[in-house]
């Protein structure tokens, strides 16, 4: 049976959240490979291993810029091997990735995907359009590998109790003068859980009325142990980096509990939380859409409710 592979970028020496959760999916369709890129440790083959990576193919690109060498490294690897489905997930690396080894495969990429399936003819995909409000299917016919490209939190993590899986030490390829090097990194510093896999998260929109006023925000999150989101309107406006942007364009978090401030509800902000557990939307305005999806509406300042929720949290 084809094997089905999944591109995992190490994200802070351990395999990232939203590889984990392409692999939870793959081993659902067969077979799984894991394509690990980065440093390796037997802790993160490990993890592999629980969440259903029967083999993997480490690739440690250094300091070289992925994109290039790791397709071309894919690429031989997929012509020694029977792989039917290669997932990456929609992150800046894997799509880079994904774009070259289309060129070098000579097939297309199905992008932004919500849901993935092997067919006897080929493969189909999800993809939410008009906002999450409909579903489209796209299909692909042939012998593969067909190279698709899924959301996070499009499916849940979990670990399957699996073994150690056997790893495969892969070189990179020399791509002449497509090969680039990284000579600068910067970490961005957070306190507080990352947005991505926060399970409360405390965002706010322009109802705020000001950059200054975003502190309001840190400080609720902050005693709720909870992350901060922002909607792209005031990232825009400089308030806040893009790291905290939640939507269409920026990240898709899907926490047990969303609490958004000051947010209207435009559909660019809703398709990236509108699935979370449980919504409480805070707006003056009361036919402000993010009411259509909230669990629990408060129509009301937020000037006025935010210390108010702030003062009952500090006494407790």
């Amino acid at each position: 049976m084809p094997d089905t592979w999944v591109f995992i970028e190490e994200s802070e020496g351990a395999p990232s959240q939203l590889g984990l959760e392409l692999l939870t999916k793959a081993r659902s369709l067969g077979p799984t490979t894991a394509m690990y890129l980065g440093t390796g440790s037997d802790e993160a083959f490990a993890t592999l291993g629980e969440y259903g990576a029967e083999r993997v193919f480490h690739i440690d690109a250094g300091d070289a810029l992925p994109g290039a060498p790791v397709a071309a490294a894919i690429s031989d690897l997929a012509g020694q091997h029977d792989v039917r489905l290669i997932l990456f997930g929609q992150a800046y690396t894997d799509r880079d990735v994904a774009g070259g080894l289309a060129v070098r495969l000579g097939t297309g990429v199905l992008s932004n995907s919500a849901d993935v399936r092997l067919t006897d003819s080929g493969v189909e995909t999800d993809h939410e359009i008009f906002g999450g409000t409909q579903i489209a299917t796209a299909a692909i016919g042939g012998d593969g590998p067909f190279l698709v490209l899924v959301r996070p939190k499009s499916f849940a993590a979990e670990a399957s109790g699996g073994g150690a899986p056997e790893v495969q030490q892969v070189d990179l390829p020399d791509v002449g003068v497509a090969g680039a090097t990284i000579v600068e990194r910067h970490v961005e510093e957070h306190e507080g859980p990352q947005l991505e896999g926060a399970d409360v998260v405390v965002s706010g929109g322009r109802g705020l009325g000001g950059a200054e006023y975003f502190e309001i925000i840190e400080n609720v999150a902050k005693k709720l142990g909870a992350a901060t989101g922002a909607t792209r309107a005031i990232v825009d406006a400089g308030w806040v980096p893009y790291a905290m942007q939640v939507g269409q364009t920026g990240k898709t978090v899907k926490p047990s509990v969303y609490i958004a401030c000051g947010i209207s509800g435009a559909m660019q902000h809703l398709v990236g939380m509108k699935d979370s557990g449980t919504i409480i939307a805070i707006n003056k305005d009361p036919d402000a859409p993010i009411f259509g999806v909230a669990d629990l509406g408060v129509v009301g300042d937020v000037h006025r409710i935010l210390p108010k929720l702030l003062e009952t949290l500090n006494s407790r």
